[in-house]
């Protein structure tokens, strides 16, 4: 493989669009001289409000959402292992019925009015974050070839770049092997589940950790805004 050039994008299964998306060529690599300076610096960024990194609830003191409660926890950094600090990362996720609360989404589910399903938490100094949510439900995307979403939790880092987005899936879901946004992912798929751990507070399902790779052979691979 010439060294100026990264990964070729595949074609995903039973997305009728991929084709159309997926860029034909390797992907160019940026030199590592210019990482730096080829994207844009966000220097100042809102500071999250208290609670808001607990998405069970619309706001404290208010009635629990439905649905199985979990923690997220993992540890942001660089391809160096350097921790990534004060980094803001937007949360939102549908609900344990697999509906967004937003006009456009077209799903029939019910909405919970107990859970709008978005939130904010920074970074500390090590890098980590913990954030608590409502396990989400799988949802069907096309259901004109009757194509399902798995579970999945959506993320949006900003701080040192541009915005970066992301997706968390959960471990043993089976719609993993037919999601086209998946599949695209390739061998680094892997490192898009989470890893489920026995959550030490009372009245959780779980807590998963997900850790955040920006940059490297190892990076977490974002999606464009």
């Amino acid at each position: 493989m010439n060294k100026n050039f990264g990964r070729k994008l595949e074609i995903g299964p039973t997305d009728r669009t991929s084709e159309q998306r997926t860029p034909e060529s390797p992907l160019f690599l940026i030199p590592e001289a210019a990482r730096e300076s080829f994207v844009p610096y966000v220097t100042d960024l809102p500071v999250p409000r208290a609670g808001e990194n607990d998405l069970t609830r619309i706001a404290p003191g208010r009635p629990l959402a439905e649905g199985d409660r979990i923690e997220v926890f993992g540890r942001i950094c660089d391809e160096r292992g350097r921790p990534i600090r004060g980094a803001l990362m937007e949360i939102w996720n549908a609900n344990k019925w697999g509906r967004y609360t937003h006009v456009d989404d077209p799903a029939r589910q019910p909405l919970d009015p107990n859970f709008i399903g978005i939130g904010r938490v920074m970074s500390d100094d090590n890098g980590e974050y913990r954030f608590w949510t409502i396990e989400p439900g799988a949802y069907l995307a096309r259901p004109d070839i009757g194509r399902w979403r798995p579970k999945h939790v959506h993320m949006s880092l900003l701080g040192g770049s541009a915005r970066l987005v992301t997706q968390m899936y959960f471990p043993g879901d089976e719609l993993l092997k037919k999601d086209p946004s998946f599949y695209l992912l390739g061998d680094a798929g892997e490192r898009h589940i989470a890893v489920e751990n026995k959550s030490d507070q009372e009245g959780f399902k779980a807590a998963y950790q997900f850790n955040i790779v920006v940059g490297g052979r190892n990076a977490t691979y974002f999606e464009n805004e």
